[in-house]
């Protein structure tokens, strides 16, 4: 059989079409008509099929092994029985190939081969497609927006690949326009019935760990270390730094030069506020990093209670250690790992003439 002289060419675009390797198309294509051949013969035959890229020819082979008596025909044959076919000197054990020249292999036959040959590309390529993005699971990818769909935003991730950006991994408020281009998190890839189902996220704390890393290259390289990262996605985050270099100071590595690294982090994630706190081993010291940027009067834990503090403050401080709906404080006990209750600390007064004169009074009425 012959596919054709330009079966080369074909070849050539579908590797370029489905990003196929020529070994997966060929293999593929050998399988669906070993598939058609079976049809065509309406039995068990053991079946080879070889095919020559450069020229398209199909060359089909019957496989038997050589037994001393025969119980299934389709695939066993006798030294005698292969001597009659003209194939002498083989012994038990043996394996022959017999060339067949099907004429009457049919349009039947094709069509079957046709539709697997289809069916084993369709798997090919979803193979392909999980290979290629399972193993990048966890870091950041870039796509176009083009479509919401019920409770889903579909991405374009590249020209043949479209993942799903689920409801409740989406930012609060953020608006998915069609050819939006934006970074997620790659949460997930599965293998299902129709492909493979790739699951983005633009929610996940490791999402601002990755942009963090693209920004700062002391974090890359190591210099810098990030400790823990809480968000609460599409309005504030924190993260805990610490360096291990004693010439960089970490804050101003993760913030940049009038704070451009910090901003485009931002500004990749809607506008959400990026807080940069430095780790300290000391929890105290910890704590009131954490709660940046009110400024600390005085922190005391709770010896009857498990990692659990008080923390005070000044009346103007506040609002800002407490932080809008509670945000600031629940964020700093998520990076702590410590329970945080915030208490004001009255001003210290010195006493007033009038404080004295009223002593006084008081004293000479005591007398």
């Amino acid at each position: 059989m012959k596919l054709g002289a330009d079966f080369k060419k074909v070849l050539l675009q579908i590797e370029e079409e489905k990003g196929l390797s020529e070994d997966t198309i060929v293999a593929s294509l050998e399988s669906a008509m070993v598939a058609a051949y079976k049809k065509f013969k309406g039995g068990n035959q053991q079946i080879e099929v070889c095919v020559d890229v450069e020229t398209g020819d199909v060359t089909i082979y019957e496989v038997y092994t050589v037994v001393e008596e025969v119980s299934r025909a389709d695939t066993e044959v006798t030294p005698k029985g292969a001597a009659e076919r003209g194939y002498a000197d083989l012994v038990v054990g043996d394996i022959l190939r017999v060339e067949v020249f099907p004429e009457a292999f049919g349009r039947i036959a094709a069509q079957t081969a046709r539709q697997v040959i289809i069916q084993k590309l369709k798997d090919a390529e979803r193979q392909a497609v999980y290979m290629q993005f399972a193993d990048k699971i966890g870091n950041i990818v870039t796509g176009n927006v083009f479509k919401s769909e019920g409770e889903q935003v579909l991405v374009r991730i590249n020209d043949r690949t479209e993942a799903i950006l689920p409801k409740e991994e989406r930012i609060i408020g953020e608006k998915y326009t069609p050819d939006a281009r934006m970074k997620f998190y790659l949460l997930d890839v599965r293998q299902v019935s129709r492909g493979s189902r790739i699951v983005l996220s633009r929610t996940h704390p490791n999402l601002l760990r990755r942009l963090v890393e693209l920004e700062v290259p002391e974090i890359r390289e190591g210099i810098v270390e990030i400790r823990n990262i809480v968000r609460e996605a599409g309005t504030r985050a924190k993260i805990a730094v610490a360096t291990l270099d004693v010439n960089v100071e970490p804050l101003g590595a993760c913030v940049g030069r009038q704070g451009a690294r910090i901003r485009a982090i931002s500004d990749e994630l809607n506008g959400e506020r990026v807080d940069i706190i430095i780790y300290d081993r000391d929890p105290l010291k910890y704590i009131a990093n954490a709660l940046s940027p009110a400024k600390i009067v005085r922190i005391e834990p709770l010896l009857d209670q498990d990692r659990s503090v008080v923390v005070y403050v000044r009346p103007d401080q506040l609002s800002l250690a407490i932080g809008k709906a509670g945000q600031n404080v629940r964020l700093a006990a998520r990076l702590t790992g410590w329970k945080i209750d915030i208490k004001v600390k009255e001003e210290e007064k010195l006493p007033t003439m009038k404080d004295l004169f009223m002593d006084f009074v008081e004293d000479e009425e005591a007398k």
